[in-house]
């Protein structure tokens, strides 16, 4: 699934949208985007999943091609439609206060959510047999096929699954961090979430420090070229 960044902007999108344009109570707003945008990151991952199972078509083309047109699709509404009035730069209207979700001890409340979404699907894939039918198509498709593991509906729900991840990825972003849309900061998560999941050896544990270790180098990077002159180009 190279589709990540896609995924998270389409989810980060709505989630502004919802947050911005609609007032309900506290929990019950964030809930209901956070429904959201797992569904939209979900139905958008879904198409390359189709086209995977219906077409053969390769879904590392056709996420790629999808990550492209929800790249230059939300450049064009935060510069029209959904641009935040009377301000010169291309950013949507802050999300209400009922949308935003807090810190804890001084974390973003996202993190605690990712590792307990991390450890859910470690134990998904260690102790269920959807876990094991999605780490026998994974590893050998023809061994899988041969133990009557219906391939075509473990490829269409790993895309679902992975797609409706990044759309909690794209939520957390707009409730926690930015509270707004704005695509130039949004740029590169996606990415940096393929980099995270390879250097995790793509377990669901072995992510979590990879992650920090990814993280933790991103946002030092500005520090470390003030302070010792490091250049940024050193961290990417």
């Amino acid at each position: 699934n190279i589709g990540v960044e896609g995924q998270l902007r389409l989810a980060a999108l709505f989630s502004m949208y919802l947050g911005a344009m609609f007032t309900l109570p506290p929990i019950l707003h964030v809930l209901a985007i956070f429904i959201i945008a797992m569904t939209v990151g979900g139905l958008w991952a879904a198409i390359a999943g189709v086209l995977k199972v219906k077409r053969g078509v390769n879904e590392v083309i056709s996420t790629i091609m999808l990550n492209s047109i929800v790249i230059t699709l939300a450049e064009y509404l935060t510069s029209t439609i959904f641009k935040e009035p009377g301000q010169p730069l291309t950013r949507t209207p802050i999300i209400a206060h009922s949308a935003r979700i807090p810190k804890i001890f001084g974390l973003p409340s996202g993190f605690f959510i990712a590792v307990a979404i991390a450890v859910a699907l470690w134990w998904i894939m260690r102790n269920t047999t959807t876990g094991f039918r999605l780490e026998t198509v994974g590893r050998n498709k023809n061994a899988a096929w041969y133990a009557g593991i219906p391939i075509k509906k473990m490829i269409m729900f790993s895309m679902i699954i992975g797609g409706a991840v990044a759309g909690i990825a794209g939520g957390i972003e707009t409730l926690s961090i930015t509270q707004r849309f704005e695509p130039a900061f949004n740029a590169g998560l996606g990415f940096d979430g393929i980099t995270v999941a390879l250097l995790g050896r793509a377990n669901p544990l072995g992510v979590i420090p990879a992650a920090i270790l990814i993280g933790g180098m991103r946002a030092s990077g500005p520090y470390m070229q003030f302070q010792t002159g490091v250049a940024p180009e050193i961290v990417d």
